[in-house]
Order: structure tokens, then sequence, then C-alpha cells
């Protein structure tokens, strides 16, 4: 086996945990990993006699699913690349990228298949159900010759069994192309992202290298899209190639849903984006603080550390009670939830990555992460700040190494723009990086506002504060005519509890208002504030679409 292959990994992994379960469906099927093994050999057959040459693209768009995975595994170790598009876009975000990637082959759930317009893909020959593998289109009389009969030709082909020496997957080079990712953009339309087999073999190598925690047949809960780099590498590539189930949600991670898994499977590992865990914070335990004894307690020194570890217990208890490590990523944690993770010894730590590096440029286990930071440099990449103190002055986050993509498909001008001269990838974010080589992010270079004598402005972290009042739901900071003015979505959730009419709403916030700026320097204070009705739009990864509200 090549010591640097992806495909070697997995194949390996599938021979040592033949008879360990490999995913299941929330409420649905198990499939073992020797039963994942014949379900890959069957869609090659599909491949095959759909003439799928290697090269081909094979697009995948659906919920997360245990037929997801096996489409993804089955296209890449056949010699196709994966296309893979997010089910929360649009359809026409869909349609664009299927035929922009000229995917010959299209795997999608029934219900985005009735929403789409087949002739907006005129180049996709076959597509394929995801529900169940059933036939949707079809160009090729031999395909569905074969699907019609291939229940008698597989009865045939497995008769004696289906055996660890049967599967037989190719050998990838690291420079080959594996997977488009579509990112989902914040102020363009999707670019996709073309990540080489050494991308997903390092971030693979890294999480098998670093999460030393985790071993064969332990749980893990994919909730985060797999269309999305992060959940893709930790929930998936990463838990296929130790030997873990996968359990697949399936459905919107609301707190219900998620707590019900997570007693159920109880994870020791558990990737989350912010939103997430500050709903579970500042919702469940927040409250219990501010009330009663509790308040009290925390107030007096040694009392509050017995309060806090009971706290902290209760906490690990809400994640299925086994947990070693949540890790954080696809956005900043909000610092007043951050201050209380650790306060409580909470194991949380954050990293840093995005698509274009497949998803990993930072990360530190829990016990050696810094507050506010977002972990070391990962193995086999570098960092660098664009400015004259990388350690004191904020500059761009430049990145270059092995998880870096190839670049974005047909699309050589973006490109271009975001490598540098001499081949670092510009990530448009702003940090620092301390001596030990840990990054701390300020913002988003597109989102820095210009204060009036020239400083910078980073409306990250007004947000943060604002975020923080119990009676904002979520808010934006922006620029007006020079001064700083906020968006605010109240929480009527909050509202009606605490039995607060709309009239009473203008006077709260300005109070809300006053407290912030009290905690922000004079040049970036909130100058006003609106309120909305309605939520942000935002893109699959929860993140505002910001340039909407930007005047």
């Amino acid at each position: 086996m090549n010591q640097n292959s992806f495909l070697g990994l997995i194949e390996q992994s599938i021979r040592n945990h033949w008879d360990l379960p490999a995913m299941s469906d929330l409420q649905g099927k198990t499939f073992y990993y020797k039963d994942f093994a014949r379900e890959i050999d069957k869609l090659h057959e599909f491949f095959k006699t759909a003439g799928v040459q290697r090269g081909d693209k094979i697009a995948i768009c659906g919920k997360n699913s245990t037929h997801w995975a096996i489409t993804f595994f089955a296209t890449l170790s056949y010699g196709a690349v994966a296309v893979s598009i997010l089910h929360e876009f649009e359809r026409e975000s869909v349609q664009y990228i299927v035929d922009h990637s000229d995917s010959k082959m299209f795997f999608v759930d029934e219900s985005i298949w009735k929403t789409i317009d087949e002739t907006k893909i005129p180049n996709t020959e076959t597509v394929f159900s995801l529900d169940d593998f059933s036939l949707l289109k079809v160009t090729s009389k031999e395909l569905k010759l074969f699907v019609a009969n291939s229940f008698s030709y597989f009865d045939k082909k497995y008769e004696k069994g289906f055996f660890v020496n049967d599967i037989a997957f190719r050998t990838d080079k690291p420079e080959e192309l594996a997977v488009i990712n579509y990112t989902s953009g914040t102020t363009s339309s999707p670019k996709g992202v073309m990540l080489p087999y050494r991308s997903l073999w390092s971030n693979t190598k890294f999480a098998n290298d670093n999460l030393g925690f985790i071993y064969p047949g332990d749980n893990i809960i994919c909730m985060l899209p797999m269309a999305h780099a992060y959940g893709l590498a930790f929930e998936v590539l990463n838990a296929i190639s130790l030997g873990c189930h996968i359990h697949f949600l399936g459905k919107t991670p609301s707190p219900k849903v998620l707590l019900e898994a997570f007693a159920r499977t109880k994870p020791k590992l558990v990737l989350a984006v912010p939103l997430i865990i500050e709903k579970i914070v500042v919702k469940n335990v927040f409250p219990k603080l501010r009330q009663g004894a509790a308040k009290t307690l925390v107030k007096v020194p040694l009392l509050n550390i017995a309060v806090y570890r009971k706290v902290r217990k209760s906490l690990i208890d809400v994640f299925g009670g086994n947990l070693v490590e949540v890790v954080i990523g696809g956005a900043a944690l909000n610092a007043d939830v951050e201050k209380f993770l650790r306060r409580i010894k909470f194991p949380y730590t954050v990293g840093y990555g995005m698509t274009e590096c497949g998803p990993l440029i930072s990360y530190s286990f829990w016990k050696e992460f810094k507050e506010r930071s977002c972990g070391k440099v990962v193995d086999r990449m570098e960092v660098r700040i664009d400015s004259e103190d990388p350690q004191q002055i904020v500059g761009e986050i430049q990145t270059r190494g092995m998880n870096v993509m190839l670049g974005y498909y047909k699309n050589e001008e973006a490109t271009k723009a975001t490598f540098t001269e001499d081949g670092w990838l510009k990530t448009g974010d702003l940090g620092i990086l301390d001596k030990e080589n840990v990054i701390y992010i300020r913002g988003r270079n597109k989102n820095m506002i210009l204060g009036p004598s020239g400083q910078n402005i980073y409306p990250e972290e007004i947000e943060d504060k604002l975020n923080n009042s119990p009676y904002i739901l979520e808010s934006l900071a922006t620029e007006e005519n020079g001064k700083i003015v906020a968006l605010i979505v109240p929480d009527t959730e909050v509202m009606n509890a605490e039995k607060i009419t709309p009239e009473q709403y203008q006077a709260l916030f300005e109070k809300e208002i006053k407290e912030i700026n009290t905690k922000l320097p004079n040049y970036s204070k909130i100058a006003s504030f609106r309120l909305r009705t309605e939520e942000f739009e935002k893109t699959p990864k929860r993140s505002i679409r910001r340039f909407k509200y930007q005047q």
C-alpha cells in the first residue's frame, strides 16, 4: 500500500473492521463494513455499464445518509470525481453546479429531484435516487436493462458470498482530483473547489494521529452536512478510516433531535458549529446559573468550584456522558460562552479551516487549547500573516501545504486572485500568529470597517457582545455614514416568556445598547440600531449573507 494513499487508508480500514457496524441511518438500516464494501462493488457495476470513465464527474445532492456515503466512496474508488452539493442550496444553485461541473451522473434525494428542471442539466445522462438507488432518468438502454435485472445479476455474483479479498481499490495519486466541493459563498455564485487526494489523505491522517481517544466501534454522530468539507472530513472520512460507527441524523440538528441522539449513541467526539453549542449553553445552562441558590453560590469562591463541577458534569451528560472533546469550527465562538466553558473546564476546542484546505488549517487538543484562539497550525501546513509584525499587528492569514486545493474548477481568474505571486493561499481572514504557531482570528478582510481615524473595526467583535444579550437572537454591525449601526433580530421567545410587549422593545434595546457600549472602545461604539422582524438570510453553513445588508 502506498504510504500516502487515501483510498489505501480506507481499504485497509474496511478489511480490518469487516464485522463491525460502519453506518446507520437514524431509525433506519445499519450497514456493517462488509455490507459497505459490497454496496460499493455494486455501484461500480452500475458505473461500468453506464460507461463512466476515470475522471468523469458524479454529482451527489441529498441530506446526510448511508446512501450518500456509499455513493461518495464508490465514486472515488472507481476513479470518478465526486461533486458534493449542499442539499440546502436553492434549486437554481443545484442546477448550476450539476451543469457547471460537467456531471454525467447525478445521485439525488427524490424530494430535491422533483424541483429540478431537467432542461437546465442537459449533459447529465443518468440520475439515481439516493432514497433507494432506483433510476430516475436514464439515456443508456444497456444501463436500463442492467438495473432491471440487477437483483438476479448480484444474486449470482455474490452466490458464494463477498469476502475481504474481493475488495481491491485502485491506487490514487496525490495530485489527482478527488472532489469538487462548491462553496456556499456569502458574496457570489458558488465556486467549485478542486480537492486532490493528497488533501483528503493529509486531513484524514492528521485526525488519525491526533484524535487518539477514538477507537474502532466508537459511535460518531454525523450532523454537519456531508457536502461541507468540515463534516465530510471528520465525521465521515476520519470515522471510516478508524473503524467507527457513523450515525446519520438525516434531519435538521435541532437541540431536541441532538439530545436524543447523544443520549442513545454516547459519542466521545462531537463536531459542531458555534450556533449549536451556544444554543445548548445559553438556553439550558445560563438561565439556571442566573437564578436562586446557584446565583449566590457562584459568588462564593470555594463553593463555586463545586457548582461549576456540577454544571460541567450536567453539560457532559447532555452530550451522552461519554464525551472526551467537542470540536467547534465554521465560525468564531461567542466570547461569553467561551469564558464560561473554560471556567467549568469543559472539554472544548476551536479549530480553523476552509473548504479550500479540505478543510484543516489549525487545531489543538482541548487541554493544549488557548482561549480565543483557533488552535495551532496542523501538520503539513504552514501559515504566515501579511503584516510587519505577525505576533502583534493584524494581517491577512495566508497558508500553503498538503491540504490546499488545486484551484477553482473552470475559473482561472478566481484561482489566480486567491493565490499570492509566491504561491500562498489568501484566506480572506484577518488575524495574528503567536510564537507557538497558534492562530488568533480577528475577523474577515472584506467585513472590516475603517474607523473615523483609520482604526480597524471588526464587526464580529461588536456582534459578539450584542449576541450575549438574552433578548437578541442575532445581529449585524454595519457602517453607515461613518457610524456603526446595529441591525437586531429580537428573540421573541424570551420576550414572550418575560411578557415584554413590542411597544417596550425600543426602550429595552436602548438600555441594552447603552450597556454594550460601555464594553466597546470609543471608535467602535454603536451609534444607533434598527430592529428587524425576520432573521437574516444565511448560507447553508449558517453564516449571514452580509453583503445583502450593507449600505
